[in-house]
């Protein structure tokens, strides 16, 4: 989730939200990765945004915390659309990172996704955001995958794990690390919306709180 503001004189877009970890591996480390890739990867596009002919620069604006003493209470009672509710553990079910649906403002990460580069935190955000996977998953021969390509997504061989590996096969899919905001990323957002109907809250408040998850065997 996040709050929309809109600055007409200087022709921008800011999206302003907080993300708050909480968790067994939680860490200064972590919290620094997650709110560096988060606003390094979605403002490295310098994406516009157009309405009545004006060209918008899209901001985002992500500060995350750690939230040690965390209570269930603190996330079920939230009312501040800015907020989103991250638990981050080394196991979980289905060895993978997740948010709790598109436009939500809770989740779980596996730890060992949030290695630097992994692009895995501004992933998920853009589900926090409402984006979806795309549904077409072999993109070879059109480019650098966007940042909303799942990992299994079929890529041009530079953007694979091993890029030597056959299309499919083990090492023959996307690196997550190769995944970038575009601007046709932006564009799914639908930001016009948001002048047209005088709302500035982006997403939904899915207020989840997450136990530990165990590995499943």
């Amino acid at each position: 989730m996040g709050i929309l503001e809109i600055n007409h004189e200087s022709l921008q877009l800011i999206i302003h939200s907080h993300i708050f970890l909480y968790g067994n591996c939680i860490s200064e480390e972590v919290r620094f990765n997650i709110e560096e890739e988060i606003n390094t990867l979605w403002n490295e596009p310098r994406a516009l945004v157009w309405y009545n002919k004006e060209p918008y620069l899209l901001l985002v604006d992500v500060k995350v915390f750690l939230f040690k003493n965390l209570k269930p209470e603190d996330i079920l009672s939230n009312t501040n659309p800015r907020n989103n509710y991250i638990r981050i553990e080394a196991t979980a079910k289905g060895n993978i990172s997740y948010v709790d649906g598109v436009c939500s403002n809770t989740g779980y990460f596996l730890l060992e996704n949030l290695y630097k580069g992994s692009t895995t935190a501004a992933h998920e955000y853009g589900h926090l955001l409402g984006l979806e996977h795309p549904h077409d998953l072999d993109i070879r021969g059109k480019g650098r995958p966007g940042i909303m390509y799942p990992r299994g997504t079929l890529v041009d061989a530079i953007y694979q794990y091993d890029p030597a590996a056959k299309p499919g096969e083990k090492g023959g899919t996307m690196y997550p690390i190769h995944r970038r905001v575009l601007q046709h990323d932006v564009d799914l957002l639908q930001l016009q919306a948001y002048f047209k109907g005088g709302g500035r809250v982006i997403g939904k408040a899915s207020n989840k709180y997450h136990e530990v998850e165990l590995k499943e065997n």
